[in-house]
């Protein structure tokens, strides 16, 4: 819902940023890595309550997801780059939720775990159809840039790490915020699945 807003925000500085690692000959596939490996310093930090710091490295892991897709445009997107980028995705957003768990299992572990079991609705759904509509060359008129097809939906990126800087903000209500942001997202994956059924089925009738 707001990805394409804030991409039109962030999509020039960090064109600006990404001139520096691409002069020193970083490659965006580290930018990834070491990205997400300062965000798995996340899961000590909240687990052990220090939840200003969990949010520090939520920070550093976005700004280097972003900086990884401004560099890969300047030395070219790949597959290969693509592929290790959602993936360590979904591994850090799947994180978040575990650390809180493990922060307060009393208060927090069941609402952490519907928002795991929501998050698999959304990527699930994303990722099948990114698979088919490269399949079919189905064109993203959205996001051109990106190496998979982007499906919208109601809980984005965006949302997801505004909901994830709520929960070290106001930690005490992490429940509260996760079971109403698991709710959102399964509105999203509802919408998608039936968007890209619908979708599939109009190119299948096309053939």
């Amino acid at each position: 819902m707001l990805d394409r807003y804030a991409i039109a925000v962030i999509r020039w500085p960090l064109k600006q940023a990404a001139k520096l690692p691409d002069t020193i000959g970083c490659s965006a596939n580290q930018v990834t890595v070491a990205g997400f490996f300062i965000g798995l310093l996340a899961l000590p930090a909240i687990a052990t309550e220090h939840y200003g710091l969990g949010l520090l490295f939520i920070a550093i892991n976005r700004i280097f997801d972003g900086l990884d897709g401004a560099l890969a445009r300047r030395q070219g997107i790949t597959d290969a780059g693509g592929f290790l980028d959602i993936t360590l995705d979904f591994l850090f957003y799947a994180m978040i939720p575990f650390a809180f768990a493990l922060a307060n299992p009393d208060q927090n572990a069941v609402a952490a775990t519907f928002l795991v079991f929501s998050f698999m609705g959304t990527g699930s759904s994303f990722l099948a159809f990114a698979v088919m509509a490269s399949k079919r060359d189905i064109e993203n008129p959205v996001y051109q840039n990106k190496s998979l097809y982007y499906i919208g939906g109601l809980t984005e990126g965006t949302e997801t790490i505004a909901c994830f800087v709520l929960f070290c903000l106001f930690s005490g209500y992490f429940a509260e915020i996760a079971w109403t942001f698991g709710a959102l997202c399964w509105v999203t994956t509802l919408t998608r699945v039936w968007a890209g059924y619908q979708t599939l089925k109009v190119d299948d009738t096309d053939k």
